[in-house]
């Protein structure tokens, strides 16, 4: 029977953090903005594990992989090495997020390859560019698909040129190298000069990281499941972002306050709308956008991208997510699982569409058949 090693980061138990920092947090939502009408929390949120999975979903996928082989549980902590040589798979399943630094998404994929273990999912090089939102963004631009314009903050010094531009607000600042909507917050949107300096400084000092500041894009926002390779790879139905289901006020955005604190799952906001409600026409342009941005940076089997229209209606790229939120309960939210669920696949094939492209991609046999 096939091997599957299965490699994760499962956020701490819920006795030894707070909830704020392991509320439903193993998702990546789309990051972008509109002009500021609110006035947005003064408090960062308590973020630290946002990136990682809870047992609910490390239990669902390993679920899921079992109808294909035997799954070995290799949690992705400081042994990760030792234990993925004890444990010899045939193949890894990757969702590890990584423990620290900027290239922390790399670290699982780059031991697989330093023992020449297959594994799913992007490479090393994909995934840590991806998670540099500029260098994503650079990439981007070279292959001539549209992103916004952006600068990127070092140091406070930096901040006077963009404080003198005459136009060009509002402006939306995140850290360069985070997900799942670390620090993304309301206050995040720049309506003017003078609110940008205290945004840029707080965020520089609590990620300790350079912070991307970019244009804002005030069109419709939608965020793309992919799946497959080459010629395969296919754009799942679109999940447009209902904007208007956001309280009185809100911005429209899907960041930390939409994200965590009003979309719950005892009281679920109706914000996603998939398949999105557009025109043929729009629906090929955002799809042809996604492909050529999944192809242009390498990913492999699976991502999620997040695209928004700009102020001449047309798709532009807002990030990249070669490790896409999987959270397997319906009323939770996931993006990637809802486009699946729109397309025919339910949880169990999602997983075992990912692992099957992966695994013929490197020619290993798998339990079950194809899903």
């Amino acid at each position: 029977m096939t091997r599957i090693g299965f490699a994760y980061n499962q956020k701490p138990d819920p006795i030894a953090a707070p909830a704020a920092e392991l509320a439903r947090a193993d998702e990546e939502p789309p990051s972008s903005g509109a002009a500021a009408t609110l006035v947005a929390p003064t408090t960062a949120p308590d973020d630290e594990y946002a990136e990682w999975d809870s047992a609910e979903t490390i239990a669902a996928v390993e679920r899921a992989l079992a109808r294909h082989g035997e799954v070995v549980r290799l949690e992705a902590t400081d042994d990760f090495p030792q234990r993925l040589r004890d444990a010899r798979p045939d193949i890894v399943f990757n969702i590890a997020e990584g423990l620290r630094g900027p290239n922390r998404e790399a670290h699982v994929p780059a031991i697989c390859e330093f023992y020449g273990i297959p594994y799913s999912g992007s490479d090393p090089f994909t995934l840590a560019l991806c998670l540099d939102k500029a260098r994503t963004k650079e990439i981007l631009r070279a292959h001539d698909i549209p992103t916004a314009d952006w600068w990127l903050v070092r140091s406070a010094g930096q901040l006077t040129a963009l404080e003198a531009r005459p136009h060009g607000f509002p402006l939306f600042a995140k850290p360069v190298h985070e997900g799942s909507s670390k620090g993304i917050t309301e206050r995040n949107v720049v309506a003017h000069a003078a609110a940008l300096r205290p945004v840029v400084l707080e965020l520089l000092e609590r990620y300790q990281q350079p912070v991307l500041v970019e244009t804002f894009l005030p069109g419709a926002e939608f965020t793309c499941g992919v799946l497959g390779n080459g010629a395969e790879a296919r754009v799942l139905p679109l999940v447009g972002m209902n904007f208007d289901a956001l309280p009185t006020g809100a911005l429209p955005i899907y960041g930390f306050e939409a994200k965590w604190l009003w979309d719950r799952p005892d009281e679920p906001l109706p914000i996603f709308e998939c398949p999105a409600r557009i025109t043929p026409a729009l629906r090929a342009e955002i799809e042809q956008v996604v492909l050529r941005s999944y192809e242009a940076l390498g990913c492999r089997d699976w991502a999620r991208i997040d695209v928004r229209l700009d102020a001449a209606g047309r798709p532009t790229v807002v990030e990249v997510n070669p490790l896409p939120g999987i959270l397997p309960d319906p009323s939770d939210n996931s993006c990637l699982p809802k486009a699946a669920r729109a397309a025919g696949l339910d949880y169990d094939a999602l997983i075992g569409a990912c692992l099957q492209a992966a695994a013929a991609r490197h020619g290993v046999p798998l339990e079950g058949g194809r899903a």
